[in-house]
């Protein structure tokens, strides 16, 4: 069987604009990290139960995959992607930790989806896998469309590709795994200070080379001195960004 990528992400800048209902809304740089990845393929199985055999520490039906399998054939309504499914596990070598803030349960439901896609050629469009995917999670339509690097904007569902070359990166993450509601929650209480449209904007149009050389980690992630409040166990890392919610920090891979 083929095997496919699922490659981590990390935040370049991640600032909250506002709320919508119950969600905050982001205009962020997401960009791909190239030397961190899972692995997905599938294997012939004889029992019909959906089945993911790897390295996880949630039950099946919690995990992003199923999840996007269960919003895939709602979609699809396909009865050749429900007998693929009895009839093959998915499988995945899990190298992205698990609440990390690396996009690792996102990445691998995305890829999911497109390997299905191709697979049980369901002739879906990347723009409809994508909106399947927004039901899964706010990251998943990101990795659908498979950019280099691109703003976010909105929950997740905007996704604009940002024309700049790849960046190499180091990223380590602490033995602590944190919750992204937590953190939103301890945000929106106690350091709600949302950006205006004009900042950004200017950051969008700024190349992720630029934003790292002259901005400090903590005006680069809104959720990062949110983290530090509600997670006192989390230590700064001077010198290092901070990914999403967190716990992993990234900085440039020296050469």
């Amino acid at each position: 069987m083929i095997r496919h990528r699922a490659y981590a992400k990390v935040n370049i800048f991640l600032k909250i604009t506002g709320v919508r209902g119950e969600y905050h809304t982001l205009s962020s740089r997401f960009m791909r990290v190239n030397n961190l990845f899972d692995t997905l393929w599938f294997e012939s199985k004889s029992t019909p139960e959906f089945e993911i055999r790897g390295n996880f520490d949630c039950d099946v039906h919690s995990n992003t995959i199923y999840k996007a399998y269960k919003h895939l054939l709602a979609a699809t309504h396909s009865d050749n992607l429900s007998q693929w499914m009895e009839n093959h596990a998915i499988c995945v070598d899990k190298q992205i930790p698990s609440f990390a803030g690396l996009g690792g349960g996102s990445s691998d439901a995305a890829t999911f989806l497109r390997m299905c896609n191709e697979e049980l050629e369901l002739g879906l469009s990347i723009e409809e896998l994508a909106k399947i995917g927004s039901n899964v999670g706010a990251d998943v339509p990101f990795f659908v469309y498979g950019y280099t690097s691109a703003n976010v904007r909105g929950i997740g569902e905007i996704v604009e590709p940002f024309n700049e070359p790849s960046i190499d990166f180091e990223v380590t993450t602490p033995e602590l795994q944190i919750s992204t509601p937590a953190v939103y929650r301890y945000y929106r209480e106690h350091r709600y200070a949302p950006i205006t449209d004009e900042d950004a904007t200017r950051l969008e149009a700024t190349p992720s080379l630029e934003i790292l050389a002259t901005i400090n980690s903590k005006e680069a992630n809104d959720l990062y001195s949110a983290a530090l409040g509600c997670y006192p166990e989390l230590q700064e890392k001077e010198g290092w960004f901070f990914s999403g919610s967190g716990s992993s920090f990234f900085r440039i891979k020296e050469q």
